[in-house]
């Protein structure tokens, strides 16, 4: 049986854990989250695999590209990648992938793309749930009012991955930043 072959990686944002199976990239994820003990069992689970401390073509491209994008040299991910979860899980994760880069989209909106109005709970649970941090942008999910919740890297490294996209970007937007502390855009 193949392992799902994992590999910490440091970065300027804390440190990933990275995974492959059969040369996909199936795990992206901070290492220290919350979640850490739930993701890795859905993931061995739901490819009848075991974690085992190794590196593979896939998670060496995946650590190129990531440090591409730390250095706002990269925008998008062009790895093949396996999301593990359900038929839902996999629609939000879709969608969020289809979220560009320098953007930001609400809880409600992603909501509207995916499932009906009232799911919204569900959605931001999947949206935690994301396996593949970064590659599958959830950080670019902010709640409705502006306000930046929940991400599994913590919502400084939140703050920070949008100001990094913003920065590249070289395009004037709402600075999202500019209320200390609090990550509220008024009138958003």
């Amino acid at each position: 049986m193949e392992p799902i072959l994992i590999h910490p990686f440091h970065t300027p944002f804390g440190e990933l854990l990275l995974g492959s199976f059969n040369n996909e990239l199936c795990l992206c994820d901070w290492r220290y989250r919350r979640m850490r003990t739930a993701i890795d069992a859905r993931i061995q689970r739901g490819l009848q695999a075991e974690y085992v401390e190794s590196i593979s073509p896939v998670i060496e491209q995946a650590k190129a590209q990531l440090n591409a994008y730390f250095a706002g040299e990269r925008t998008t991910f062009d790895l093949p990648v396996r999301l593990v979860g359900t038929e839902f899980q996999l629609r939000v994760w879709q969608a969020l992938r289809a979220v560009p880069y320098g953007t930001t989209l609400s809880y409600a909106a992603l909501t509207a793309k995916v499932a009906e109005p009232t799911a919204i709970r569900a959605v931001a649970s999947t949206n935690g749930a994301n396996a593949l941090s970064i590659m599958v942008p959830c950080h670019r999910i902010i709640g409705s009012d502006g306000e930046l919740t929940g991400y599994a890297g913590g919502l400084g490294v939140k703050r920070r991955l949008l100001q990094l996209e913003k920065a590249t970007m070289g395009t004037p937007q709402v600075d999202l930043f500019s209320m200390p502390h609090s990550g509220i855009v008024h009138g958003a």
